[in-house]
């Protein structure tokens, strides 16, 4: 597939995002959008794939919506923006690879909202995020959703209402991001981390990622009953069979994928 504003990289088992328009701070504009729903569902396809990493390209992450894009639409165009962001970070949940944000410089708005998105997210030392909305009048309400979801209410909240940085210790603290990392170092970080990810089986990590999206939506005694049946059934899959008769017999194993 051919893009304009992102770039696709496939090496091995690991596929890279770039976002690609660093003269915007990576804005992501209806087309930006549009290109990465179509490259996570190409990567979503292709079996070879085990880890998915997103990037920024220049100085920056991403500084979220492209607010010139923006500024003098109609209702029914900011409906279809939103609603191609909604789908498309719906979309980081529903494939079956894990997918590691690597951050640096800034993620503000929707791209704090795809950092909050990703399954993982490694950033350098001085990065910094932000919900910044409140400050134009336009309350970051879709980054509120995943960001919400994994940094907890209050501290979601005065992200929100205050429209402030945080650091990236912060981030961290607060479970935005997974590492900090010297800036030297998150290339060689996030690698690592995906290597060891794909030394697993991709159907096992596609299973226990939907199985986890899933359960946490559930009340404790549904969520268990649930994922009581999801092992059982792993269980018996050929995978389980193999994993289970190599460690037994203290050899690596060759997955059924």
């Amino acid at each position: 597939m051919s893009y304009q504003d992102i770039q696709v990289r496939i090496d091995g088992h690991i596929a890279t995002i770039i976002l690609n328009r660093p003269k915007k701070r990576n804005a992501l504009s209806l087309n930006t959008l549009e290109e990465m729903s179509r490259a996570i569902k190409d990567l979503a396809r292709r079996q070879e794939v085990r880890v998915v990493i997103f990037r920024g390209s220049g100085p920056v992450f991403s500084a979220g919506h492209d607010l010139k894009e923006l500024a003098d639409s109609g209702l029914n165009e900011y409906r279809k923006v939103f609603a191609t962001c909604m789908n498309m970070m719906l979309l980081l949940r529903e494939i079956p690879q894990p997918v590691i944000a690597a951050v640096h410089g800034i993620a503000t708005a929707a791209g704090c909202q795809l950092v909050a998105a990703c399954d993982l997210a490694v950033a350098t030392e001085d990065a910094r995020f932000a919900t910044p909305g409140v400050k134009i009048g336009f309350f970051c309400t879709t980054p509120m959703v995943p960001l919400s979801r994994v940094v907890g209410r209050k501290k979601a909240l005065e992200m929100l209402f205050t429209g402030e940085f945080i650091s990236a210790n912060e981030a961290l603290q607060f479970g935005l991001v997974n590492r900090v990392v010297p800036t030297e170092k998150l290339d060689g970080t996030v690698q690592d981390l995906a290597e060891h990810i794909c030394q697993f089986s991709r159907l096992v990590l596609g299973v226990g990622k939907e199985t986890f999206y899933r359960q946490i939506e559930m009340s404790e005694r549904l969520a268990y009953a649930y994922a009581s049946e999801v092992i059982s059934v792993n269980g018996v899959m050929p995978v389980a069979r193999e994993g289970m008769a190599a460690f037994l017999d203290k050899r690596e194993p060759v997955w059924p994928d």
